[in-house]
């Protein structure tokens, strides 16, 4: 066993080069934080061909939830600032949680018992899945979190109450839709 700083042992893994996870981190991050943060500059801004805060207040509102373009606001920002946070690994648990939460929503909200695309849930619970695993592994070396006193070695306490916090925010916004 090895000791970090704070004098908590660690096990170590011999399976794996840890630059190799690293990498494979960074690039994880990176897809699904620049797809995240697409995703809510679509809903913030109509960027991408998006509907921009009132056509996706439009779509929030026929999906049965109460101030569309407040909730609009809310999954833009959650998307933007989510999507952000995982490219620079910054706060990723928090990062993470903001996507985690938003998918929850996409995901109830398409309940239509497919599971592939076009209609299904294939895509929202990749993203979702995706994100619960970084809120849970950590961001990696290649991240700003790796160096922030705090956050430098990532525990996974962090990742059980990020992906906690998105379920239990995802559950009140779902009781809201009603």
């Amino acid at each position: 066993m090895a000791t970090i700083p704070s004098n908590r042992p660690v096990l170590t893994a011999p399976v794996a080069d840890q630059s190799a996870l690293d990498l494979g981190l960074l690039v994880i991050r990176l897809v699904v934080g620049v797809t995240m943060a697409a995703h809510g500059t679509q809903k913030l801004f109509g960027w991408f061909d998006g509907g921009g805060i009132s056509g996706t207040g439009g779509f929030f509102e026929s999906s049965g939830y109460p101030q569309g373009e407040t909730m609009a606001w809310i999954a833009g920002l959650s998307e933007t600032l989510g999507g952000i946070g995982l490219i620079a690994g910054l706060f990723t648990p928090l990062a993470a949680a903001a996507i985690l939460g938003v998918m929850i929503n996409a995901i109830a909200v398409k309940g239509t018992g497919e599971f592939f695309a076009p209609k299904g849930i294939e895509y929202d619970l990749v993203l979702a899945c995706t994100a619960a695993g970084l809120a849970l592994t950590g961001p990696g070396r290649v991240a700003f979190d790796h160096y922030l006193p705090g956050l430098r070695y990532h525990r996974l306490a962090y990742g059980i109450a990020a992906i906690a916090l998105a379920a239990v925010t995802a559950a009140v916004v779902l009781v809201i839709r009603g």
